[in-house]
C-alpha cells in the first residue's frame, strides 16, 4: 500500500466505475495526461483525462482494477506515461509501460521520454518522394510505398491483413538498412507469439523492437501502445539517424479503444457510435510519422473495416492520412488469387510518371484498363457465355485473366501451409512480366501455369515440368 510522504502529491480515491477513476486531490491538482499510482505497490495506474472541478480529476485505469476501493491513497508521479528508448531495446518485446514481455531481464542502459510528443515542424519534413520495394509483385507494380510514408491494408475479417503485412517484414527486415518496430494494437497474443518466434528464426529480431497491447487488455493501455511505439520510433530517427520501420496491427483497434475511453468517459458518441474526438485522436497518431532530413519512419498499417463497409467512419478517417491504400478483397480471397489484393480500389499517390518513371506508369495503367474491361464483362460471360464474345473481348478476357494468376505470389510466412516455397520478385521482374503478358507472349500458356510462381520465366519451367505422381499430388492437395 502507498504509504503518504512530505514530497509526494497525493490523493484518495472518491469513486470507482470499472475502468474510470476518480480521484480527490488537496492539494496540487494533476495536469491532463499525468499519470497517477495507486494499490499495492503502486500496480494500478491511472492516466488523468480530466478535471472535474478545483479538487478533483477523472482517469482512465491501464491496469485491471481489481481491488481498488474508495479512501485509498493516490501518488502523482509528477510526469505521464513513459516509454524506454535506446539502442538497448532492440530485439526484445514490450508492453504499454515498457516492462519487458520475453521472460528476459529488464534493459538496463534505456532512457525514459513521454509518449505524448508533438509531430515534427513542417520546416523539418523532408519533400522529396523516394519508392519503397516490398518484394511483392501487386504491390510494387500497382500500388508503389513510399519511404518516409503511410500505407494502410484495408480489409475485412480473415482475408489477409496480418499475413501480408509479416510478409512484408520478412521480405524487408533482412535487407533494410534500420529498425523496424512492431506495434501489436488489440490483436490476438498467439499472432504476437507466433511473430516473435518467426522473427527470431529469420534472424532478424536485432534489428526489432515489438510492442504489444493486447485484446483482453484494458482499452487505456490499447489506446496508449501506439504512442510508446512512436516515442521509440522518434528516437531512432531523430537520435540515432536511422530508419524505421514501423508496423501497425491494427490501426481500427486503437480507433476502437478510443471510442471505448470516449464511452467510459461519458461523451456523447457521434456517427456510427465512434467518439466525437475520433479524427483529432487519430490525426495525433499519424501525424507523428514523418520522413526528416534526420531520417525516415515509413509505416505500414493494418486497418480491419467493419462488415467489409469503406464508408464506415473509422475506414474513411484512416484513407485521408495514407499515401498508399492496399485494399484486400473477400472475392478473390475466396477464388485463391493471393495476396488478395483489388487492383481497381487500390492505389498510391506514388503512381506518376514524376515519381516512378513513364514505363511504369503506362504499364500500370495498361494493367489497370484491362482488369477494369474485364470486370465489365464478368456479367456477360455470366449470363451468356465466353463463346458470345468478340475475338477481341475474349482475348482481353485471357490477358486479364493471366494478369491476375500472374500476380498472385507464394509467401515465404505461409511456406509451412502451402507447401510452396517463398518468393521475393524485383520490380524490374514484375514490370517485365506483365509487360510480355499484355504483348500476349503467353497466349497459348494455361492459367494454371502463371499462377503462383515469381519471375515470369518460371511459367515456362513450371509447364515443361514432368508430371506429378499421383500420390505427390494427393500430398501436397491435402497440405
Amino acid at each position: 500500500m502507498i504509504t503518504k510522504t512530505d514530497s509526494a502529491n497525493l490523493g484518495t480515491v472518491v469513486s470507482v466505475r470499472g475502468s474510470v477513476v476518480d480521484v480527490r486531490f488537496d492539494g496540487y491538482l494533476p495536469p491532463i495526461y499525468s499519470l497517477l499510482r495507486t494499490g499495492q505497490n503502486g500496480q494500478i495506474a491511472i492516466e488523468v483525462m480530466a478535471q472535474i472541478d478545483a479538487h478533483r480529476v477523472r482517469g482512465i485505469a491501464l491496469t485491471p482494477t481489481q481491488g481498488l476501493a474508495r479512501g485509498m491513497p493516490v501518488t502523482d508521479t509528477g510526469g505521464p506515461l513513459l516509454a524506454p528508448v535506446g539502442k538497448d531495446t532492440l530485439g526484445r518485446m514490450f508492453d504499454v509501460f515498457g516492462n519487458a514481455i520475453d521472460h528476459l531481464p529488464a534493459p538496463a542502459a534505456v532512457e525514459w521520454r513521454s509518449v505524448h510528443n508533438a509531430p515534427p515542424p513542417l520546416m523539418q519534413r523532408s519533400t522529396q518522394s523516394e519508392i519503397f520495394e516490398t518484394g511483392i509483385k501487386a504491390i510494387d507494380v500497382l500500388v508503389p510505398l513510399e519511404r518516409g510514408g503511410k500505407a494502410g491494408l484495408f480489409g475485412g475479417a480473415g482475408v489477409g491483413k496480418t499475413v501480408l503485412l509479416t510478409e512484408m517484414i520478412h521480405n524487408m527486415v533482412g535487407h533494410h538498412d534500420g529498425v523496424s518496430i512492431f506495434c501489436g494494437i488489440g490483436e490476438r497474443c498467439r499472432e504476437g507469439e507466433e511473430l516473435y518466434r518467426d522473427m527470431h528464426d529469420a534472424g532478424v529480431l536485432p534489428n526489432m523492437v515489438m510492442l504489444f497491447g493486447q485484446m483482453n487488455e484494458l482499452p487505456g493501455s490499447r489506446f496508449r501502445v501506439g504512442h510508446a511505439a512512436l516515442t521509440m520510433a522518434e528516437y531512432f530517427r531523430d537520435d540515432e539517424h536511422r530508419d524505421v520501420l514501423l508496423l501497425i496491427d491494427n490501426i481500427f483497434r486503437f480507433i476502437q479503444a478510443g471510442s471505448e475511453v470516449s464511452g467510459l468517459m461519458g461523451q456523447m458518441p457521434s456517427r456510427l457510435g465512434y467518439q466525437p474526438t475520433m479524427g483529432t485522436e487519430l490525426a495525433g497518431l499519424e501525424e507523428r510519422i514523418a520522413n526528416t532530413a534526420n531520417g525516415a519512419i515509413t509505416s505500414i498499417q493494418a486497418v480491419y473495416v467493419p462488415a467489409d463497409d469503406f464508408t464506415d467512419p473509422a475506414a474513411v478517417h484512416a484513407f485521408s492520412h495514407l499515401s498508399a491504400s492496399i485494399v484486400l478483397s473477400r472475392k478473390r480471397a475466396s477464388e485463391g488469387l493471393y495476396p488478395a489484393i483489388d487492383p481497381l480500389l487500390s492505389n498510391s499517390k506514388m503512381a506518376t510518371p514524376g515519381i516512378i518513371g513513364t514505363r511504369h506508369y503506362l504499364l500500370g495503367q495498361e494493367i489497370r484498363r484491362t482488369l477494369a474491361q474485364y470486370a465489365e464483362l464478368k456479367d456477360i460471360i455470366a449470363m451468356l457465355g465466353l463463346e458470345q464474345l468478340s475475338p477481341e473481348d475474349r482475348n482481353i478476357v485471357g490477358r486479364a485473366r493471366r494478369l491476375e494468376h500472374f500476380l498472385t505470389q507464394p509467401f515465404f510466412t505461409t511456406e509451412q501451409f502451402s507447401g510452396i516455397a517463398g518468393k521475393l520478385v524485383s520490380l524490374e521482374d514484375a514490370l517485365d512480366g506483365c509487360e510480355r503478358i499484355l504483348r500476349d507472349e503467353f497466349k497459348d500458356y494455361p492459367e494454371s501455369a502463371l499462377y503462383m510462381i515469381g519471375t515470369i520465366d518460371e511459367a515456362h519451367a513450371k509447364l515443361h515440368a514432368p508430371a506429378q505422381a499421383p500420390a505427390d499430388k494427393a500430398q501436397q492437395a491435402a497440405a
